[in-house]
C-alpha cells in the first residue's frame, strides 16, 4: 500500500516530457496513485528514466473514441490531471477542461506549459533556456564579460515549473476540500522562474543588485561567496556572507591581518579580494581545504560530481539518495515525520498495467 502524505489521492497524468513527468514523480513519492496515459504503440519504461518511476501506465490511442471514453473514464476517477501540452492539444483531443471539469467537479487540472495557456507566445515551441531568458532570471547567471550561463534545466523546468505545478495541484487539494469545486491550474514556467526572482527584483529596486553579472552579493561578484578552484583542479564553494563567518574565512585562509580584507563590504575592492582568495585556495587541495573548513561556520562544501555526492558521509547519513534496481537516483524529498513518502517502484513499459488500472480505478474499457 502506498505510503505517503498523498496516500489515496488518485493522479491521471498524460504523458510528456520534462516538468510534467518530475512534477508526476514527486506527487508519487508523496504516496499518491499516479496512473499515466502513454500513447498506444509508445517506447518508454527504461529504469534509467528516473522521473518516471512510481507510476502505472495505461496504452490508449486517443484518436480511438473508445479509448478516448476509457481516458474520460479515468478523469471522472481522479483528483487530479496532470498535461504538459501546447494550449489546445487536450481540447482537440476530447479531454479538455470543460469536458473534464463537466464529467468530474471536483478534478484538480494541472497544466504545464512555458508560456502559459494565454499571451502571444503561448502557443510557440520553446524549452527550459528559452523560459528563464524572458523571465530576467538567465541574464543575471554567468561571468562577468562572459555569455549568461546555462543553469542545465533546474531553474525552468523543475524550479518554475514542476515545483510551481506541484504546490499549485496541493493548494488546489486543500481548497476543493472547502468548496468541493475543482478548477484549472495555469502553470508557466516564465512566471514560476519570475516569481523565484522575487529577492533579485527587489534588491535591484532598492539600488543594490545591477544588471552586471558576477557584481553582486549572489552572481559570483562577492569573494566571500564564490567557487573557487583548488590546488588539484577541483573545485570548494565559499558562502561566508555574515561577518561572524567571514571572520573565521579569513582565520582558516590565514587572511584574518591582510589589511585588503578589513571591509567586507567594500565593493570596489572586491575583485583584488577575490584574487588573493583564489590565490590562497589554490595552493591546497579540495580534500584539505575539506578537512579544514567542513562542518565549521565559514559555510563551506566541496563542490562534488554526481558520482562522489550520493557518497558523502551527510548524504548517506540522511539516505539522500536510493537505489532502484541499480540505478541510483535521489529519495523522496522532503521528509515527513509521520508518513514519509517512498519510491512506489522503477518505470514501467507503456500499457504494462492497462487491466490492473482499470480494474482497481473501476473504469470499464478494454484497450487493446
Amino acid at each position: 500500500m502506498a505510503q505517503g502524505p498523498l496516500a489515496g489521492v488518485k493522479v491521471v497524468e498524460f504523458a510528456g516530457i520534462g516538468p510534467g513527468p518530475y512534477c508526476c514523480m514527486l506527487l508519487s513519492d508523496m504516496g499518491a496513485d499516479v496512473v499515466r496515459v502513454d500513447r498506444k504503440g509508445g517506447r518508454g519504461g527504461a529504469k534509467f528514466d528516473v522521473t518516471a518511476r512510481g507510476r502505472r501506465s495505461i496504452a490508449l490511442d486517443m484518436k480511438d473514441a473508445a479509448d478516448i471514453e476509457v481516458a474520460l473514464g479515468l478523469i471522472e476517477k481522479a483528483d487530479v490531471l496532470i498535461e504538459g501540452f501546447r494550449p489546445g492539444v487536450m481540447e482537440r483531443l476530447g479531454v479538455g477542461p470543460d469536458e473534464a471539469l463537466k464529467r468530474n467537479p471536483r478534478l484538480i487540472y494541472g497544466r504545464m506549459t512555458g508560456w502559459g495557456q494565454t499571451g502571444p507566445l503561448a502557443h510557440a515551441a520553446g524549452h527550459d533556456l528559452n523560459y528563464i531568458a524572458l523571465s530576467g532570471a538567465l541574464h543575471a547567471m554567468g561571468r562577468n564579460g562572459a555569455p549568461p550561463s546555462p543553469p542545465l534545466n533546474l531553474v525552468g523546468d523543475y524550479g518554475g515549473g514542476a515545483l510551481f505545478l506541484a504546490m499549485g495541484v496541493c493548494a488546489a487539494l486543500f481548497e476543493v476540500q472547502r468548496s468541493g469545486k475543482g478548477q484549472v491550474i495555469d502553470a508557466a514556467i516564465t512566471d514560476g522562474t519570475a516569481s523565484m526572482m522575487a529577492v533579485m527584483y527587489g534588491l535591484r529596486a532598492a539600488g543594490i543588485w545591477t544588471d552586471e553579472r558576477d557584481a553582486n552579493l549572489l552572481d559570483g561578484g562577492a569573494p566571500f561567496y564564490d567557487v573557487y578552484e583548488t590546488s588539484d583542479g577541483k573545485f570548494v564553494t565559499i558562502g561566508s556572507l555574515e561577518p561572524q563567518f567571514y571572520a573565521l574565512l579569513l582565520e582558516k585562509t590565514g587572511l584574518k591581518d591582510d589589511p585588503a580584507f578589513a571591509a567586507q563590504m567594500n565593493k570596489p575592492e572586491w575583485a583584488p579580494m577575490s584574487d588573493k582568495l583564489a590565490a590562497v585556495l589554490k595552493t591546497k587541495s579540495r580534500e584539505e581545504w575539506t578537512a579544514l573548513m567542513e562542518g565549521t561556520d565559514v559555510c563551506f562544501a566541496p563542490v562534488l560530481d554526481m558520482a562522489e555526492a550520493p557518497r558523502h558521509p551527510h548524504n548517506v547519513a540522511r539516505d539522500a539518495f536510493t537505489d532502484v534496481e541499480g540505478v541510483v537516483q535521489p529519495a523522496p524529498a522532503p521528509r515527513f515525520s509521520r508518513t514519509p513518502g517512498a519510491v512506489q517502484g522503477p518505470p514501467v513499459r507503456p500499457g504494462e498495467n492497462n487491466a490492473e488500472i482499470l480494474a482497481d480505478w473501476g473504469v470499464s474499457g478494454n484497450p487493446s
